[in-house]
């Protein structure tokens, strides 16, 4: 563990900040024009970006919001249209309950509107006379148990019920349900509904009324998370695309997968798709196997001798390197481990195309091996993370504040850390997927992006140690320990300094890193390693530190580290290899 003089300098004047993450660490384009500022200082264009991803650009609406709002849609287009509320709820289910857009086509065209929506202007009642015929069954009722829509066509009780019945039953087509009667269009709407519906189908139509409130706006949205029911209002061209449910779940408004900053939906797409396509399980076989060559079906060799038996019915046996008969081999084709046919066909280059495609396979699939397993890996501790944070919400700070004599109100800073820990590790997650589709050829961007993503991964499992193993300890104690309070500085300074990190990474990645200079990435990633990092990398105290003042730090062999990106340059070097800046 880090002595009590890390644990000061985490929050201090020499703070973690002031080491990796204290200037611009990041390039700049030759212009002059620094992009990826890392630090503590921020701009207020850098300030201005950030508070605009925090913002909150959208209302999480429970099930009687929803309601309320289609109520108040529903009252004030009957009041402004003077229609009534059941023609007024016609409308906006037709138009995509856009108040507005039922305005400009109501205002411009009136009749038109009504045609096409099924309102009549001047309604039809039914005849007054004692019986009359349904239209469906074709039986004779009295006027008393005969219905009709506004358009006059009489059916019915029993023809009405089946006919809505069916068409509730059909899904949430129900909602532009038109008159039995084949030429007519007039539109049924719901005060029909309730008047001759069954109770079970009025239940159903209107959870379908209400869904359609959400599913066909595009301004709204259901929390794509299991057996939520919550929706979320949105408002486009402010803040970023995340949203955060009142159920916890996070969650991107574009594509509803969950959040995945800083990689683009369509790079989700792809990655998601990749990892559950046959692709992957052929090019493991084609990497792995050879056809057998008789039957042709792939078989494995994952040990012992070059004599290959296929699996029954076939029973062939054959040479695993030349695929040839095995009878024809023996002790003078270099016996069960070698095959001289095979050395002999390869130097002839009668096997080059399929061991080239085999080769390309197996890179291809350890390629993409390394990465899946980075993310699934950070998925993994995600969830845990996830699932610590719940346990110290709902038990652990309780403990704590026990133990500690500490109110509830000042452990907040624990709660804090534990977030930004699940937080870090989604963000962490995605860099993989980022990588994977990082161009091959943009070798400066690659180093470059590796070196950041892995002081990243460095710092996060500094906080992450922070928050669970060193915690414990005071979870532990029979007593108060009066070294509580140098733990909370050092916890609630990683906590600030690896949120500001992250923050400012996302950043710079979503730009893709459009103006890191080819050389200068170059030089920074192959010196990576003698980089100090505010996660202690370097000695003990705040040595090698860039200082607040803005001189460059020396240290005993007189090497010294940028003011501006933080990276340790050797004395001899006037300038920065990384970003150029003068010493």
């Amino acid at each position: 563990m880090d002595s009590d003089e890390d644990m000061h300098d985490a929050n201090g004047s020499e703070s973690l900040e002031d080491d990796f993450y204290s200037e611009d660490m990041g390039m700049e384009s030759d212009d002059g024009d620094a992009d990826y500022d890392f630090g503590n200082e921020e701009t207020d264009d850098d300030a201005e970006d950030i508070n605009l991803h925090r913002q909150q650009n959208y209302t999480i609406l429970s099930e009687s919001d929803i309601h309320q709002r289609q109520e108040d849609d529903i009252s004030r287009l009957s009041a402004v249209l003077s229609i009534s509320r059941v023609a007024a709820c016609i409308l906006l289910r037709y138009y995509k309950w856009s108040v507005s857009t039922v305005h400009e086509e109501w205002f411009a065209n009136e009749e038109h509107v009504r045609q096409v929506v099924g309102l009549l202007e001047n309604p039809i009642d039914i005849p007054n006379v004692h019986e009359l015929t349904c239209g469906i069954c074709f039986e004779t009722y009295p006027r008393n148990m005969i219905s009709a829509a506004a358009c006059g066509h009489p059916f019915c009780g029993a023809c009405w019920r089946g006919y809505i019945g069916t068409s509730i039953n059909d899904g949430p087509g129900c909602l532009v349900l038109r008159c039995p009667d084949p030429s007519c269009g007039a539109a049924i709407g719901q005060d029909m509904i309730n008047k001759l519906a069954t109770e079970e189908d009025k239940e159903k139509y209107a959870r379908y009324l209400l869904r359609s409130y959400i599913e066909d706006n595009r301004k709204t949205k259901w929390c794509p998370a299991p057996g939520c029911e919550f929706a979320v209002d949105f408002e486009f061209g402010s803040g970023s695309n995340d949203v955060c449910c009142k159920c916890s779940y996070s969650f991107c408004w574009h594509c509803t997968e969950e959040t995945h900053r800083p990689v683009d939906c369509g790079t989700v797409a792809k990655w998601i798709l990749k990892n559950s396509a046959e692709s992957e399980n052929m090019n493991w076989i084609l990497a792995n196997s050879k056809p057998c060559p008789k039957c042709k079906r792939p078989i494995e060799k994952n040990q012992g001798c070059m004599h290959m038996t296929c699996t029954p019915p076939c029973k062939f046996e054959f040479c695993w390197l030349c695929l040839g008969t095995w009878s024809e081999h023996g002790e003078r084709t270099g016996g069960f481990y070698a095959c001289n046919r095979y050395e002999v066909a390869k130097q002839e280059g009668l096997y080059d195309e399929s061991e080239r495609r085999r080769e390309m396979a197996k890179n291809s699939l350890e390629r993409y091996t390394h990465y899946y397993e980075r993310w699934a890996t950070n998925q993994s501790s995600r969830q845990k993370a996830l699932a610590d944070l719940h346990s110290m919400q709902t038990e652990k700070l309780e403990k704590l504040s026990e133990k500690q004599s500490q109110p509830e109100s000042q452990l907040k800073f624990i709660i804090e850390a534990w977030s930004q820990i699940v937080e870090c590790r989604r963000v962490l997650k995605w860099t993989y997927a980022y990588g994977y589709y990082l161009p091959e050829h943009e070798h400066a961007k690659r180093q470059f992006f590796e070196y950041l993503q892995g002081e990243a991964e460095s710092g996060l499992e500094r906080l992450h140690q922070c928050a669970e193993k060193e915690l414990q300890i005071y979870l532990e104690a029979d007593s108060p320990m009066k070294e509580f309070n140098d733990f909370r500085t050092k916890l609630a300074g990683l906590t600030s300094v690896t949120r500001n990190y992250f923050e400012n990474l996302v950043r710079a990645l979503e730009t893709g890193l459009k103006d890191v200079d080819s050389s200068n990435s170059q030089a920074a990633c192959s010196q990576s390693s003698s980089s100090k990092s505010a996660y202690g990398k370097g000695s003990k105290g705040g040595k090698n530190k860039a200082a607040r003042s803005g001189g460059p730090s020396r240290n005993s062999d007189d090497d010294w580290s940028c003011d501006r990106c933080t990276f340790f340059n050797p004395g001899s070097a006037s300038t920065c290899q990384m970003c150029e800046h003068h010493q």
